[in-house]
Formats: C-alpha cells, structure tokens, sequence
C-alpha cells in the first residue's frame, strides 16, 4: 500500500500578505457599520449580478438600496468606501471521487455562471478580483479586465474560461498577481506579458503555449517576478539561447507536465531558485549537476521522466534542500551513503525505479526527515536499525522491494510514524512488539512477507489511531482473550491467511467504522454469526473466502464487492445492495432458484461480475435479465439447472458467459449474437442441441474460448467460425457433429501463430490477478483449470462427433497448437504432411478413426505415444506396424498369418468393444445419473421380493 505521492512541491509563495490584507481590509470595512457604498457602484455591482446564474443564491445580500460595503464578497476602502476588492470565489473545494452525490450536488451549484457585465468598469478603485474556481465554461475572458487599471491583484483560476487570452491585460501595469490557471486558454505569443513590469506571480498552468516560443525570452525578464507556474502548457524544448539576461528575482519554477526532453538551459542563469519543478516531462539522460550548484534549492522535483542514470553526487550537497522527488524516473544504481549530507530534507520521494543495494545507514542522521518513500525498487538487505532515530518521521515506505531479515526493534522509538509499510518483501522473523508504542500510527502494512509467530493483543496496546490494519499472506497466529476490544476503530482491515479461528473473531464486533474487511483463508470453522451480518457499518469490501464458514445469509450489507468463495453456506441466496459491482459465491451450497436475486430491480443495476457456480442452484435461469446493464462476466456453472438459455441474457453483452455443467438444453436463442464482446463462451456439459450457430463466427469476433462440448448439436461446423481470428480454444467434442472439418480453418490467426501477446486472458475488469479469466480446458485426456497463463494455450478437440473426409492439409498452418483431438471420427485417407509442421504441439490424437498410410517421418509425429494413432490402418513409427514401399501396413498387404493375427485383434477388438459398451450402457449412467441409480435399485429389489415370495411358496 503506497502512501498518496505529492506531485507538487512544498508551497513556497510569497503572497500569503494578500490574505492577510484582505482579512483586514474586511475587518475594518465591517467594523464601521454606518459606512455606506457609493451608490454608482453600488448599481454597477447590482448589474454585475443580473448578468450572473447563482444556483445557490450565493449573492443574496446584494440587494437594491443595500449597503454594498456588507455584501457578500464586496470590501470597501475604510476611508473613502470605494469597492476595492471582489473576492467572488466558489466557496466549496473539489469533494473527493467518492464523495456522495449530494456533496458534488452541492459543490456545483456553488459556482457562478452566466456573463460578466462591463459594469465593474464603474469600479474605478478596485484593486483585488478573484472569480476562481466557478463556471464561466461558455465565455472568453472579457477584455473589459484588461481596463481595470487599478488592478493588482487578478484570480481567474479554474473558472473554465476559454479562448485566446487577450492581450490588453498586459495594460495593467499595476498587476503584482496574476492567475489565469486551470482553464482552456491559448496564446500565440507572450508578448504581452513584457508590459506587467509589477508582476510577482504568473500562473499560465494549462494554457495551450505551444506556438508560444517567446516564453522564455518574455518571463525570465519581467524585472519583479518571483514565481512562474507553466504547468501543462504544451511547451518544448527550449527555444532561447543558452546566455539570456534573465531576473535575478525568480524563486520558484514550475514547468511540470510539459515536453521537454532535456532540462532548458535557461534555468542554468536562475541562480536565486528555491524551487524547481520539471516532474512529468520526456526528460532523457542523467539529472544534470546545475542543481547541485543551486545552493539556495529548497524543492527539486524531477518525478515522471525517463532519466534512467544514478542519483549523481552533486544532489547530495544541496543542504538546503526539504523536497527531493524522483520518483518514476528509470532511476538505476544505489542510494549512496552520502544521503545523509541532505541535513534539512522532510521529504524524500524515490519510489517506482530501479535502484539496487542497501538502504544506507546514515539515513538515520536525516533528522527533519517526515517521509521516506523508496517503494516499488530492488533494494535488498534489512531495513537499518538507525531509523528508530528519525524522531520526525511521518511516513516510512519500503514496499514492493526485496528486503529480508526482521523489522527492527528500534521502530518501536518512533513516537510521530502515522504510516508505515513494508508489503511485499521477504521479512522474517515475528510481528514484533514494539508496534504496541506506536500511538500516532493509522496505517500498519505488512502483508505479503513471511513474518511469522503468534501475534497478542500487546502488539496493539496503544495504538488508538490506526485506522488500516493490512498484513494478510504471512504465517502469523492471532490469539486475543475472547473479551479482548481493541483499542483502535479501523476502517479497512486485511488478515488474509492469518490463523483467526476456528471460531469467528468476536473483536470485529467492536469495530464501528470497519468498510475494507479481509479474513480469507483465517481457518474459520464456525457458523456465520448474526450479529456480524447486523453490524451498524456498511462494507465497501468484504472477504471471507476459503473458510468453512456455515449457516444462511440472507442479507449483504456491502457497497462494491464481496467474496464468499469456499466455504459451506447453506440456504437462497442473499440479498444484494443495490450498488454492489462484484460478487463471488463459488464453491458453496446454496440452493433455490435465481430468480430472487436476479428479477429484484435494484440488485443488478451496477453488478459486473457475478460468480454462483459449484453451487446447488435449480430451476430455470430466470428471463429477467434487461436491467443487468453492466454485467461483464457470468459463471453459473455446476449447479442444477435446467431449462434453455432466456432470451433476455443476450441483451446484456458479457464478455465471459459460462453455464457448464448444468441439465440445460434446447437450441441458442438468437439474441446471444448481441453479445459482440464474449471473450469465452463455455456451454459444455450440458443437453443443448440444433446445429452450431453461423452467428457465432459472424457476430461474436472478440471469442477467445468456445466450448460447446459434450452436447446434443449436430449438423455441420459452420465455415463462419473461420472468421474467428482471436480464436485459441476451440472445443466441439462429443456432439452429433458431421460433415467435414472446413478447410478455412488455417484463417484462425491465433491459432497459426508462436507469438502469444499476452499471458493471461483479461477482461475490462482486470484490476488485480483475479480478474484473469479462468478456464477448463480437456489437453491431453485430463480437464484442467488454466487461469494466468490461458493466453498461452491455443487447443482444438473436435473429437466423439461424425466428421467424414480426409484431414484438410490446411490444419499444419495452424503452427501455433499445443493440443489436436480429432479422435473418435469416421476420418479417411492419409495424415497430412503438413501436420508435421505443428513444431510446437504437446498433444495429439488423431485415433479411431478410418486413417490410413504411412504417419510422415522426420517430424515430431513420432515422439507421440502408440495411442494418438489406435483405430486406424496407420503404419510406420510410432507404431511397430511396419508398411511396405507404397506405404501400405504390411499385415493388410499380406494375407497370411496376418490375416489371421488380424482376426485374434478383432477378437480383442470386439471383447473391448463389448465391455465398453457394456459398462457405458448400464454401469456408467447408475454411477453417474442418481434417479436412475434409484430406479434401478428399486425394481432390483422388487424382482426379488417376487422371487422370494415364489421360492417360499414352492417350499410349502
């Protein structure tokens, strides 16, 4: 678990003076209350209303015959009551992704729209005007701005203005602030800003400057300016030369998010910078050793380039520096012990390169360091003990690498750590004690190690703050008194693989703010407790796969996703929340029918990935299925259902639909050629019948796995599903399939290439490993599940059907094959060369058919098992049935003492074919069909009552 990274540098400004102003500007305004506003700009500022939309009746206060020095957002001169400064901004910040709807409802309702009227040129006084942050998305900004002679202080931001930004402002001469940031604006040229001799600040972030080359030449020369914000500009390389009469005044530089493949050379003159940020270009090469001689550097920001060299030394001079991010930058080499020079650094963000050894020791001599961030490396070795005298940190980060050994004791000395992750490495040893003293902790993360032992309430004995609790796949035991309440409230916990039962942990019960849960694998043997289900908190997330949890749900009181794969539930299955996205029940016993859950309108309006198979689920699949609008992935696989395929599941377009293994049967309904994005479609296993839909090759091209095996279909292979060029698996064995194999079959392009792309098979919801599609796939005689590496695998299996004529030579052209079964066919004439072609094959079986001839040599033909050829009058090796010159079995070109072996094979032949037959017609359905197995017990059992009743009479 990553901590959140800043992507922007500390906040150095130098204009906090104008809050302060303006506070007391407005203290003193309200202080004189009988003060009145002038009434020409009172009228001014009345039509400046009228041309506005205010949703939220922000300017209420701005009435006719009002005192305008008490309005809303108005600050009158406290002498001679002039309007001076508008501070108009919206008044709620941006609410987070997640927030409520209500809250964004709110948020957009704060912002002013409409048109500015020219009216505020009758504010002849107004020194300050700030309309950030509101709505004005339909309009330019007004020329009229560029009048305001008194200005000192302009804040456009974020108002979504657009078009050219004209070119009058640069009249203002006055102008101390400009912020034009943050809206869809753009320039030609620059030039205009030559005229702001005042400037100290200028925020352009956004505007397209592409075509404006003049960048340079005009902003490193405005004589006062103190900091320049170019962020997402579209700006290139620089265009200057490389002596420039720049300010000595600039202190802060932002030219992030641009194009420039190397550092401008114009910064090199700037030698009074303070901050420096150039995050999120194309920057190429080593980080140049300028910075080190920028002595006065606080923030240096270089993330999200392609630097790909080492940290060079000189950075470790800067002893000035707080802020060092290099994040993402292909950064390679080690982190030299020299980092403990960085005496004043706070923040050290090094994360996602490629930087190797140690942690060095002297990173403990950084002692302003607040965060420590080398996440996502190859670093190696034990984490230093001297981090215990980092009395100032904040954050400590070093997941995702390779360290080993235990994590030190001395973690335990830090009295500020709110954060702390060690997830996915290689520590050992135990869940130590020390944990126990970190009060200020919220984020404990040490999952995916091998950390060991039994873990006590004492680990958590102060840690009253922590609110994220992740440690799953380790080998530790948690063991509390059965009283035990923990002194935390967290809001996500992950104790995946811990040993938490057999019984279900009481202490979740006293967790209050609990939506993030995870205890799978916990060895919970337990009944699912009533008043868990109950609990107060709503789940965003919750896990308890692969226990052996029991009892009913009938409710899930969850948000987003659930996991209750592997384990004994029992009864219908449970109500859903009307949000939920994912939801896994696999490998359970629940029972009943679908149409609870799938007919409720609300359950399946957001679901996009839902899992019931193994499960005992009967009765028909329900024809509701039109308001499950965002449903991706489908498996009901391996329950008990019957029925045909409702009409309304092709409404839905899946990407994975899988009813394998049920009693279903009747034809496909013609609406699943909607479903234009199946990746794998999987019917096998069940009674269907008709012949193989052309549509299928037609309409659903995206197909990946097609398994229609061990059906009723007959009829021809469609030629359409030649056309099915991401086709890997195809699996139509054991129907009533005839005709012969189409000889187009060489355009199934993912069949007839080495080259796999990828190793697994996604879907749009591939966000972690779980979301690889998982597939059963018969190769080489035996079903197995492939899941990470289904890519990989590209099969055919046409076997058990009626398929006649010769094996098309166009089969070779399929070079990219692993597995061929054309078995248990009624296949004639020779085995194509081409076959031999097939270099990567591992499985084929072309036996029991009518094949005849020579198998070619001096290919991989021979190194398959006698088996793959039976049931033939093949001849050659494999086999030890030799042919003769014209490639004919000698036992069928001699009829002598073959002729008679022929016979004794027959006989053996016909024993097989007797007992199969035998076994496949009585044993077999009374071992696998239970009714039948019932019935035929029955009627075993009345016969012989009949013949005891006899054989007793014939006695008397």
């Amino acid at each position: 678990m990553a901590i959140a990274t800043m992507t922007t540098p500390l906040p150095i400004s130098l204009f906090p003076f104008l809050l302060l102003i303006s506070a007391l500007c407005f203290s003193i305004c309200h202080a004189n209350s009988n003060l009145l506003c002038i009434q020409s700009e009172r009228e001014a500022l009345l039509k400046f209303k009228n041309h506005l939309i205010d949703p939220s009746n922000r300017l209420s206060s701005w009435v006719e015959g009002g005192d305008c020095c008490k309005w809303i957002g108005v600050i009158c001169h406290n002498s001679t009551g002039y309007v001076n400064q508008l501070h108009l901004a919206a008044p709620l910040s941006q609410p987070d992704f997640d927030a409520p709807l209500a809250e964004w409802e709110a948020y957009v309702r704060s912002k002013l729209r409409g048109k500015i009227n020219p009216s505020l040129l009758e504010l002849k006084h107004l020194s300050s005007l700030d309309l950030s942050n509101n709505d004005f998305s339909s309009i330019h900004i007004p020329k009229i701005f560029g009048l305001l002679e008194s200005l000192t202080y302009l804040n456009l931001s974020d108002a979504l203005f657009q078009g050219a930004i004209p070119h009058n402002l640069g009249n203002l001469s006055k102008l101390q602030y400009l912020d034009l940031g943050g809206n869809d604006l753009k320039s030609k040229s620059l030039q205009w800003v030559s005229g702001l001799s005042s400037l100290q600040y200028l925020d352009l972030s956004y505007a397209d400057l592409h075509k404006a080359t003049d960048w340079v030449e005009v902003t490193f020369k405005l004589p006062s300016l103190l900091e320049l914000h170019l962020s997402e500009c579209g700006l290139d390389n620089d265009p200057s030369p490389t002596s420039l009469n720049s300010t000595k005044s600039l202190v802060v530089l932002n030219l992030s998010w641009n194009r420039f493949s190397s550092v401008p050379k114009s910064i090199f003159s700037l030698h009074g910078l303070v901050s420096i940020d150039l995050s999120h270009n194309s920057l190429e090469g080593s980080i140049p050793d300028y910075f080190g001689n920028i002595s006065f550097l606080e923030v240096l920001d270089l993330s999200g380039n392609h630097l790909n060299s080492s940290i060079p030394n000189s950075l470790y001079s800067l002893n000035r520096l707080q802020f060092l991010c290099l994040n993402d930058t292909q950064l390679q080499g080690t982190i030299s012990s020299a980092i403990g020079n960085l005496s004043s650094v706070t923040h050290l963000y090094l994360s996602e390169n490629q930087l190797n050894g140690q942690i060095p020791l002297s990173i403990g001599e950084l002692s302003s360091l607040k965060l420590f961030d080398v996440s996502k490396n190859q670093l190696n070795g034990q984490i230093p003990l001297s981090i215990g005298q980092l009395s100032s940190l904040e954050f400590f980060d070093v997941s995702e690498n390779q360290l080993n050994g235990q994590i030190p004791l001395s973690i335990g000395e830090l009295s500020s750590l709110k954060l702390f992750d060690v997830s996915e490495n290689q520590l050992n040893g135990t869940f130590p004690l020390s944990f126990g003293r970190l009060e200020s902790l919220e984020t404990l993360d040490c999952g995916y190690n091998l950390l060991q032992g039994v873990v006590s309430e004492t680990h958590f004995s102060d840690l009253t703050r922590l609110t994220t609790l992740a440690a799953s796949q380790n080998r530790l035991r948690f063991e509390p008194n059965s009283s035990w309440i923990p002194p935390f409230q967290c809001e996500r916990i992950e104790l995946g693989h811990w040993h938490l039962g057999p019984k279900f942990p009481q202490w979740l019960k006293f967790q209050k703010k609990l939506s993030y849960l995870d205890i799978s694998y916990a060895g919970i043997s337990d009944v699912m407790p009533t008043w868990f289900l109950n609990l107060p908190t709503q789940f965003e997330y919750l896990n308890l796969s692969s226990n052996q949890l029991t009892g009913e749900i009938s409710y899930l009181n969850v948000t987003d996703i659930v996991d209750l794969r592997s384990n004994r539930f029992i009864g219908p299955l449970p109500r859903v929340f009307s949000t939920l996205t994912i939801l896994y029940m696999s490998n359970n016993s629940f029972s009943g029918s679908l149409s609870q859950l799938i007919c409720d309108p609300s359950s399946g309006k957001l679901m996009g990935v839902l899992y019931i198979d193994k499960n005992l689920i009967s009765g028909d699949i329900p024809d509701c299925w039109n308001h499950w609008q965002r449903l991706d992935i489908l498996n009901l696989g391996s329950n008990n259902l019957t029925g045909k395929i409702p009409p309304s599941l092709g409404h839905i377009n899946l990407s994975m639909l899988i009813l394998r293994n049920n009693t279903m049967f009747g034809e496909l309904p013609s609406t699943l050629q909607n479903s234009t994005n199946l990746i794998m479609f999987d019917l096998s296993e069940n009674h269907f019948s008709g012949s193989v839909p052309a549509w299928i090759g037609d309409k659903l091209s995206n197909l990946v796995i097609l398994s229609l095996r061990s059906n009723n279909f007959d009829g021809h292979i469609p030629h359409k599903i030649c056309d099915l060029q991401s086709l890997q698996n195809l699996d139509l064995a054991y129907n009533n399939i005839s005709g012969v194999i189409p000889k187009c079959f060489n355009n199934l392009s993912a069949m007839a290439t080495t080259n796999k792309i990828f190793n697994s098979v996604f879907s749009k919801y591939a966000v972690d490993d779980s979301f690889f599609f998982k597939a059963l796939l018969v190769l080489k005689g035996r079903e197995d599940e492939y899941g990470s590496t289904l890519g990989l695998v590209t099969s055919m299996d046409l076997s058990a059907n009626s398929l006649t004529g010769e094996i098309p030579k166009e089969i070779g052209s399929l070079v990219g094959l692993l597995s061929l079964n054309f078995s248990g066919n009624l296949l004639i004439g020779n085995i194509p060369e081409s076959i031999g072609n097939m270099e990567l094959m591992e499985s084929l079986d072309l036996s029991m058919n009518r094949l005849n001839g020579q198998i070619p040599t001096s290919t991989q033909l021979q190194s398959f098992d006698n088996l793959s050829y039976v049931g033939n009058h093949l001849c050659g090796p494999p086999l030890t049935k030799n042919c003769t010159s014209k490639g004919i079995p000698t036992d069928i070109a001699n009829n002598g003492s073959s002729s008679e072996g022929s016979k004794v094979n027959s006989l053996y032949v016909s024993i097989a074919l007797g007992f199969v037959m035998g076994f496949g017609g009585l044993v077999a359905p009374l071992f696998f069909i239970k009714s039948w197995r019932i019935a035929y017990y029955r009627k075993l059992d009345h016969i012989c009552s009949k013949m005891y009743v006899f054989w007793a009479t014939m006695g008397m």
